[in-house]
């Protein structure tokens, strides 16, 4: 009898005891990354530009200078020092060698502001002959040959009409409208010696008042 209440006590403590199962403890929750929404690349803002510093103005271009024609123009040039010739201090040497080399006048240009020379040369041959070249604003261009330059006996001066006399330093020349709407005036056309100055780019009263400035260098 006492066994077979033992016996049921442990059935019903067995039943009453509550089963306990090892829980699986929870893995802690990962919170989803949070997604940076996407921001497109700004420019930084550029500084506002400064205004240009103003340039200070240049000197104003000498207008080409003009020469009240004149049906008669008289000789205007000097003879001096290579001191007056336009370039720099090889240029005025150039000239001034040149003088010194041959027994008949160099001429130099004395130019506004704004021309140089482009070329230049001088040799010995058929009794020595120089020509050179200055190149002006605009694309204008002046150049002069002296000397035995031609043995033609057009005096090598581009076709063209005659138009007048007009000064070439301090001689007094031949005025030519050349065919090709440059200007021309020529000394002594097809002498042993001649002198011939050309001229584009300009009116033909700005090239006779480029010729009629011409220098002679004293040797």
């Amino acid at each position: 009898m006492f066994l077979a209440v033992l016996a049921a006590f442990l059935v019903v403590g067995c039943i009453g005891q509550e089963e306990v199962r090892d829980e699986p403890t929870p893995s802690p929750s990962v919170a989803a990354p949070s997604v940076e929404p996407t921001v497109e690349p700004s420019l930084a803002p550029q500084a506002t530009p400064s205004p240009p510093a103003e340039a200070t103005p240049s000197e104003a271009a000498s207008p080409t200078p003009t020469a009240t024609a004149s049906e008669e123009p008289a000789p205007s040039g000097k003879a001096g020092s290579a001191g007056a010739c336009s370039g720099n201090d090889d240029n005025r040497s150039f000239f001034m060698d040149a003088a010194a080399a041959f027994d008949w006048a160099v001429y130099c240009a004395v130019l506004p502001e704004r021309w140089f020379v482009a070329d230049g040369q001088y040799r010995s041959a058929r009794g020595g002959w120089l020509e050179i070249f200055y190149q002006g604003p605009g694309g204008a261009r002046f150049e002069l040959h002296e000397g035995g330059f031609c043995d033609a006996a057009d005096g090598c001066v581009p076709g063209g009409l005659d138009a007048g006399s007009a000064a070439f330093g301090d001689r007094s020349g031949s005025l030519v409208n050349l065919a090709d709407g440059r200007y021309a005036v020529v000394v002594d056309r097809g002498a042993a010696q001649s002198w011939l100055a050309i001229g584009e780019g300009m009116d033909v009263d700005s090239f006779k008042d480029l010729a009629a400035g011409l220098t002679r260098v004293e040797q």
